[in-house]
């Protein structure tokens, strides 16, 4: 069980600035795109990519969401020192059988993949493996009423939820609102509509992993986010 020790050492809050800019220009490097390159291939301005690049601005969630479909990249590229490669059409050929060796230990202290928006904050984990089958994420739910929160969000896969300090409100399309309190647990499948509401006074944080594709994960948190500038966390 994950208690609030952790959290009280800094893991709710940002310890460093999310090397954005630093990944994006590696990655164009690496690629040898230049600006106007990654302009066509998101969308993004070349001098809103400059500024994201020499630390002079920060991206909003679509602005993010935008840029790692375009880039064809996961949204935990954007957080890790580490190179990526940029994703190719797979040819159809029979999957060898082969063992993974993969291993990712997130430290309390470490750089946070902080991606706010307006229903919840969330803590991207274990950043530094790309095309994940599992989301990991610590999230923050910040909407208290349905009203707040907007549209039921609904996207590809399953999730589970384990509810780590206060307690939320579980609205679904074919059931009934629950109250799930600290301790306890959820797990639906994802294509259902659905809404994470704070039922508590205090801070409501859960651990939440999703089976989801990154991409449509993060199309889907998109769907109420507000058209202005999401401003940086005060440090």
């Amino acid at each position: 069980m994950i208690g609030k020790s952790g959290l009280n050492q800094g893991l709710w809050y940002m310890t460093a600035r999310a090397p954005i800019g630093k990944s994006l220009r590696r990655l164009r490097l690496q690629n040898d795109w230049t600006l106007a390159d990654v302009a066509e291939r998101t969308g993004l301005a070349v001098s809103t990519l400059s500024k994201v690049e020499n630390d002079r601005m920060s991206l909003t969630f679509d602005k993010i969401v935008r840029l790692c479909e375009g880039l064809g990249i996961d949204i935990g590229t954007l957080f890790t020192n580490e190179p990526a490669s940029v994703a190719e059409p797979a040819l159809v050929q029979p999957a060898p059988v082969a063992m993974l060796t993969r291993r990712s230990v997130d430290r309390v202290g470490g750089e946070d993949a902080l991606v706010p928006t307006k229903n919840y904050r969330h803590r991207y984990l274990n950043t530094d493996i790309t095309h994940k089958k599992m989301i990991p994420i610590l999230v923050e739910h910040r909407a208290r009423t349905i009203e707040e929160f907007g549209v039921l969000v609904r996207h590809p896969g399953e999730e589970f939820i384990y509810v780590m300090e206060g307690a939320i409100e579980l609205h679904t399309e074919f059931y009934a609102p629950t109250i799930v309190r600290a301790g306890e647990s959820i797990y639906l499948d994802s294509t259902m509509g659905h809404a994470y509401l704070a039922a508590a006074d205090g801070p409501c944080r859960t651990l939440s992993v999703c089976s989801s594709p990154e991409p449509a994960l993060t199309r889907a948190l998109m769907v109420n986010e507000p058209t202005h500038v999401l401003k940086k966390p005060a440090e």
